[in-house]
């Protein structure tokens, strides 16, 4: 039985193998045969472009995109999609860009900074939208072991070591891409015990697969990033987990599937296809029953490479945090929780938005609405949604609140901004 049972079409894999006439093993080794263009042939819908390459960086929660082509979901819609293992954050925004892939599996932020052009990357700038979010929860902040055995546990921890040790060591820290989430979440974590992560320590930048390694040689004392990447750390017991992300911010948005807005504005055709197979997909993964063989497919070297226990694990929601403490916990990660996951929320784009220009990386006031209205494109969920006969949230707007007490308004993003104490606006 499902510990997160979906209303409305709630795929088991019983149920994908029986929609697509195929048996469980067609799907999971060779996939689906063709099914002549696809359930939309014949309807008007038959996709603008079968072909597609779709990007992942190896993170849990790639899942969705690696499970639509595992289940033959994908060629469901007539679609042919090839899913491309990419290096780091940064190889996906600029293959986006050029179109050597159509979508990615992205961080929330990078949309909106590509959109903005506030990306890092000097005078580049291309408009992406999100329709569809691709997971919640999940991701850690994780701390080396030296840290450990000098009692260093929270940010105000790091504060005290951060200040007696000013001028004698500098104190350095690791996101996954500057205006991404993990560099958000770690901002935000350090921010709220008095730490300035753009003065106090040093923020470097440092690719998913790449931060346990850089961690056992020394390059970091901590980094945030997805799993499997915190768990990998304790396994291989060089770091223990300070805290999750979902502890930070209860069901907050991470991943998102992302392409650029012209993509998009041309093919709106398989776009609907993309999402339909997606969300099938994320539905599938959200039955508890299923995540022992996604992990078992995920953790293939060809998409996460990894130890299958070790994927599993947090998937389950089983955390071993490395310092002694262990947890089943029920806010582990999440794919499609009825709707409320796969949903573009416009307030969790507002939300990152406002981080960035509390962070300076938008030097002034814009027009926050004008922005989450081209980014996060609700109306294309909504029609796919729609086809697949889903329940869509009624509103795109929600109030959050942090486990820092601090309420975030979409209503007043800058008097959001204005709340803490720690900005550079």
């Amino acid at each position: 039985m499902s510990n997160s049972p979906n209303e409305g079409k709630g795929y088991t894999r019983r149920d994908v193998v029986k929609s697509a006439g195929v048996t469980a093993l067609g799907v999971l080794l060779s996939g689906l045969p063709s099914l002549r263009g696809g359930l939309f042939a014949g309807t008007g819908d038959t996709p603008e472009v079968a072909k597609l390459k779709i990007g992942f960086i190896p993170l849990t929660d790639c899942s969705s995109v690696v499970m639509a082509s595992e289940l033959g979901l994908y060629k469901k819609y007539g679609l042919d999609v090839i899913v491309s293992k990419e290096a780091s954050w940064a190889a996906v925004r600029d293959k986006l860009t050029i179109g050597d892939i159509q979508a990615s599996h992205i961080l929330y932020g990078m949309p909106y900074a590509s959109t903005l052009g506030i990306t890092g990357a000097e005078g580049q700038q291309k408009a992406m939208v999100i329709p569809m979010a691709l997971n919640q929860n999940g991701q850690a902040i994780t701390l080396g072991n030296h840290l450990k055995k000098l009692g260093v546990k929270t940010p105000q921890d790091i504060k005290k070591l951060v200040d007696a040790d000013k001028g004698k060591k500098t104190y350095t820290f690791a996101m996954t891409f500057p205006p991404g989430t993990h560099a958000m979440w770690m901002r935000y974590w350090l921010a709220s015990g008095g730490v300035d992560p753009d003065n106090d320590i040093k923020l470097i930048t440092i690719p998913p697969p790449q931060m346990v390694a850089n961690m056992r040689i020394g390059n970091m004392d901590g980094f945030c990033v997805g799993e499997p990447w915190n768990a990998r750390a304790i396994f291989d017991g060089i770091g223990f987990t300070a805290i999750t992300t979902q502890q930070m911010w209860v069901n907050h948005p991470e991943k998102v599937l992302g392409m650029t807005q012209e993509f998009a504005e041309k093919n709106p055709k398989t776009v609907k296809a993309l999402l339909m197979a997606t969300i099938e997909s994320s539905q599938y993964i959200d039955h508890m029953e299923n995540r022992p063989k996604v992990a078992e497919i995920i953790a293939r070297k060809e998409y996460v490479n990894a130890p299958v226990d070790v994927v599993l694990g947090r998937m389950q929601g089983k955390y071993v945090y490395g310092d002694g403490r262990t947890e089943q916990d029920p806010n582990y990660m999440k794919f499609y929780r009825n709707g409320e996951v796969t949903f573009p929320w416009k307030s969790h784009g507002l939300w990152f938005l406002t981080q960035h220009r509390r962070w300076g990386f938008i030097k002034e006031p814009i027009d926050y609405k004008k922005v989450v209205d081209a980014v996060n494109r609700t109306d294309l969920y909504r029609e796919a949604a729609k086809t697949l006969g889903i329940p869509v949230p009624a509103e795109e707007y929600k109030k959050e609140m942090l486990f820092d007490g601090i309420e975030f308004d979409p209503a007043d993003p800058e008097g959001y901004v204005k709340k803490f104490a720690i900005k550079r606006v």
